[in-house]
């Protein structure tokens, strides 16, 4: 029996467990989704909810305390830099993550972030400073649920685990992410297409008959007395 363990376990030890999910919260307030398995998601999501609500309150020792669920005032959006005479390419991939993201969240200009002559980090802007001024004010009128998991269509290469996208609420509108409808999705499609093509015949129908109806009788018939003359 598994009395008094409770949570996800996820096959790690608690230093182990406790730094990737610091490193994926992290990636989730930089890029506003990520994709991982499912287990995983369930076990990141009440972790940043958590850091959402405290960050909501705005004072200094929320702060501190986000600042200890995360391990410390970590730097963040290291993918916006750009090197000084960036090829077409490089700019072409900023360009795509940055509108990714922007659907969630205001995202930094690529200089803010600086990379000395060793390719090292020398400037970038800090991670909860994000948090307290882009994400919490977003969900300031929301009592919870900041976070949705929506499973994916594919399975991870190597083992087939069953992947998900977890992001932020706010940002639903476009295709199914999963790309392919749910079984109840396309019941409902055909159904639906069902009742429009029985509603296109009958009224086909209904035409064809109606001229059939309204058309005026031959002379003679109908007019005993014109037949008398």
């Amino acid at each position: 029996m598994r009395h008094r363990k409770a949570g996800y376990k996820l096959g790690r030890t608690s230093s182990h467990r406790k730094a990737m999910l610091r490193n994926m919260a992290a990636s989730l307030f930089e890029h506003g989704q990520i994709v991982t398995t499912i287990p995983k998601a369930k076990a990141l999501q009440p972790f940043v909810e958590q850091i959402v609500t405290k960050a909501k309150r705005g004072d200094l020792h929320a702060r501190r305390q986000v600042i200890a669920m995360l391990g410390r005032d970590r730097r963040g959006f290291e993918w916006l830099y750009l090197p000084k005479t960036p090829t077409d390419q490089e700019r072409e991939h900023v360009d795509k993550l940055r509108e990714r993201a922007e659907a969630y969240f205001p995202v930094p200009a690529s200089d803010e972030v600086e990379r000395n002559r060793y390719g090292e980090l020398r400037k970038s802007p800090k991670l909860v400073k994000h948090i307290f001024d882009n994400v919490a004010p977003r969900f300031a009128d929301r009592a919870g649920g900041y976070t949705r998991i929506v499973k994916l269509d594919y399975r991870r290469l190597g083992d087939q685990a069953p992947t998900c996208v977890i992001q932020f609420v706010g940002a639903e509108e476009g295709p199914e992410i999963g790309g392919r409808p749910s079984t109840r999705r396309r019941q409902a499609d055909r159904r639906t297409a069902y009742a429009a093509k029985l509603r296109k015949e009958r009224g086909a129908t209904a035409k064809a008959a109606a001229p059939a109806a309204e058309a005026p009788a031959p002379e003679g018939e109908g007019n005993p007395e014109a037949s008398e003359s």
